[in-house]
């Protein structure tokens, strides 16, 4: 464990001494807030829903964040419970809690899994099963949003990769579980078909 913890701040120490600056301030922490409670995720899942040609990507988006939810949120946060890097006096942080207050609300919940990253991976690899050019941007976007995490010392590397292969996880499995259920429903309207256009065809046989 303290390996990790050395590597985790050997990373989050890097950005600090070399990274760090006026004009990236006010960009990561603005762009920090796509993933905030993933309210713009989900707002942009209840956009697709709207429109029949990207609604499957738009059920994809919602079960992935739906389970990355149930992962990080509920499962794996409290159990980890592990504590923000600016709190982990340990190691001697690079930035208080009060320098980051400068630039963002200080987060309330635990620091394992990286919330942030999750959803917006979530999100950006949900669209990206569904839509290649899109999928990039989005990706691109959601690799800024855990860039801020780190950034803004507010996560660990560790979190932020771990919220990474989570997010990535639920998109894959939304994908599946989505396709399943897609394929249950034509099914299901395929075998309601058959007995209609069967008595159909029986009733023109009989009228010859």
């Amino acid at each position: 464990m303290e390996a990790i913890y050395e590597f985790d701040y050997s990373v989050l120490n890097f950005i600090q001494e070399h990274l760090t600056g006026p004009v990236p301030d006010f960009f990561f922490s603005l762009w920090t807030h796509l993933g905030d409670g993933g309210i713009f995720c989900i707002a942009a899942t209840v956009l697709l829903l709207c429109f029949r040609k990207t609604r499957r990507t738009g059920f994809t988006m919602a079960v992935a964040i739906l389970l990355g939810t149930l992962l990080c949120n509920v499962i794996i946060k409290p159990a980890v419970a592990r504590v923000r890097p600016y709190y982990n006096t340990d190691y001697d942080p690079l930035r208080t809690a009060g320098q980051i207050g400068e630039l963002i609300k200080l987060p309330a919940d635990w620091s394992f899994p990286s919330g942030h990253t999750a959803v917006t991976v979530e999100t950006a690899a949900a669209v990206f099963s569904r839509h290649r050019k899109s999928g990039i941007a989005a990706l691109a976007a959601a690799a800024l949003v855990a860039f801020s995490r780190l950034y803004l010392y507010v996560h660990y590397f560790t979190d932020v990769l771990c919220g990474a292969i989570i997010g990535a996880g639920c998109a894959v499995a939304a994908y599946f579980i989505v396709e399943a259920a897609y394929r249950a429903v034509a099914r299901r309207i395929r075998e309601k078909r058959a007995p209609a256009e069967s008595r159909e065809g029986g009733d023109g046989g009989s009228g010859n």
